[in-house]
């Protein structure tokens, strides 16, 4: 039967679309997926495809593997779209594909954009799959834990694409330049540090970066025999940015992540909001940004404020359900509550200064009383023996020993009198007089 491709050959198409891998051996990225020996790979190439899901943001390759599954497999290969299939369609598609099946035909459906399915129209693809009928195969950029049925989504194996590496994503603009399916039938020049500004500015994002160098190779300057060359005025008008001094891998990332640090510890919300938009405009990942703001959070806030964790999490969960540009609100937001929240360093001296003496004392015992016995041999060798449960003291506290005789005594967590740590302050103090009153 012949297969159902759900890509067309005409010779207006964007360069992303001329440029699609048609063989894995021309994917890019995904090497955890794809890479030599790994499992998707093997069901591919021994056209062996089970129920899957592809999840990853835009432009990783999610529908570009479904083209190659549609050209490798011997199936009825089916296109849908989330956004114009309605029920109708799908029952009138899975009428056919049950008949398929009685004749011993094989057919796999890819639903692109499968989270834009309502519960009703995903309910009208299980039955089909659960005895065999199609093969599905679906694509989205959200999480599928909460956007697919459950039903249908424990008969999916879930493959999980990240975002392109700018080495990645430097190959693809590359072959764009030389491959006769791009521009390898003119005379293009563009330089190095171009490529790699285009490579940043796509965030990952594979289809972003050739439409970007198609926008920058079409405006680019003419000359009389032809040649086309990309200058900085051109890519800068193309990308709607300068060029910032900004290497995500040298010096100068390093320098201003430790500005946005230093400004919100110095409780300076201007400052943290400008060095936050110099990371996010020069290509910066936001999830990147997000991390170090939920590190601070706890290293130089902690429980002055506890809500600050909170928001730095939040963030981090708001980045990664929707990208760039329209993240950058939920980073200043976060960057500006961590510059006013009230500071703290306690958490992070504590367990710096327990860290050095862990690694000075790694061979000191657990104290027996703090020990499980769930043996008879261990309770025999007094392993618990003389443990207090606090739960079963009116004041919820016991004079036990907890640390190694070593250590006994030895105080890590000093807090401090900022925001509600003067309330954690005052709550240990309490505890620590009540056990000297009662040892």
């Amino acid at each position: 039967m012949e297969q159902k491709s759900i890509f067309e050959n005409e010779n207006n198409q964007p360069l992303a679309s001329r440029l699609r891998p048609v063989n894995l051996d021309e994917f890019v990225g995904q090497q955890h997926l794809i890479g030599e020996g790994k499992i998707l790979r093997k069901l591919i190439e021994e056209d062996k495809i089970t129920s899957m899901i592809f999840w990853g943001p835009p432009g990783v390759g999610k529908t570009t593997l479904a083209g190659i599954i549609a050209h490798k497999t011997n199936s009825e290969f089916i296109n849908f779209s989330a956004v114009t299939s309605g029920i109708k369609e799908i029952k009138a598609v899975m009428t056919q594909a049950e008949q398929a099946r009685k004749l011993g035909q094989k057919t796999i459906v890819f639903v692109d954009e499968i989270h834009r399915f309502n519960k009703a129209q995903q309910d009208a693809f299980l039955p089909f799959v659960e005895k065999g009928s199609i093969i599905l195969i679906g694509a989205t950029t959200e999480n599928p834990s909460f956007e697919v049925n459950g039903a249908l989504l424990s008969r999916c194996k879930v493959f999980v694409l990240q975002g392109l590496k700018t080495e990645d994503i430097m190959k693809l603009l590359k072959r764009a330049i030389t491959d006769e399916r791009g521009f390898g039938t003119q005379n293009v020049q563009i330089n190095e540090e171009h490529l790699e500004i285009i490579a940043k500015f796509a965030n990952g994002d594979a289809r972003n970066a050739l439409s970007t160098l198609e926008m920058v190779i079409l405006n680019g300057d003419v000359s009389e025999n032809g040649q086309v060359t990309v200058t900085d005025n051109t890519l800068e008008q193309c990308i709607s940015k300068k060029s910032l001094l900004y290497d995500k891998n040298g010096e100068e990332h390093y320098n201003i992540i430790s500005a946005l640090h230093k400004s919100m510890r110095n409780s300076d919300p201007d400052a943290a909001v400008y060095w936050l938009a110099r990371m996010l405009e020069a290509g910066e990942d936001p999830l990147y940004v997000a991390r170090r703001v939920t590190r601070f959070a706890s290293e130089d806030v902690g429980l002055a404020d506890p809500h600050a964790l909170e928001i730095a999490v939040a963030a981090y969960q708001a980045c990664h359900f929707i990208g760039m540009p329209e993240c950058s609100v939920h980073l200043t937001q976060a960057v500006v509550y961590m510059s006013l929240a009230p500071k703290s360093n306690a958490l992070y001296i504590a367990y710096e200064t327990a860290k050095r003496d862990a690694i000075k004392e790694l061979a000191e015992p657990v104290p027996l009383v703090i020990r499980n016995a769930p043996t008879k041999l261990m309770k025999e060798l007094d392993y618990g023996k003389g443990y207090l449960y606090a739960h079963d003291t009116k004041e919820k506290l016991t004079t036990m020993q907890c640390l190694p005789d070593s250590l006994a005594g030895k105080e890590y967590y000093n807090p401090t009198e900022q925001g509600l740590e003067a309330k954690y302050k005052a709550k240990l103090e309490q505890i620590k007089n009540w056990k000297k009153a009662h040892s």
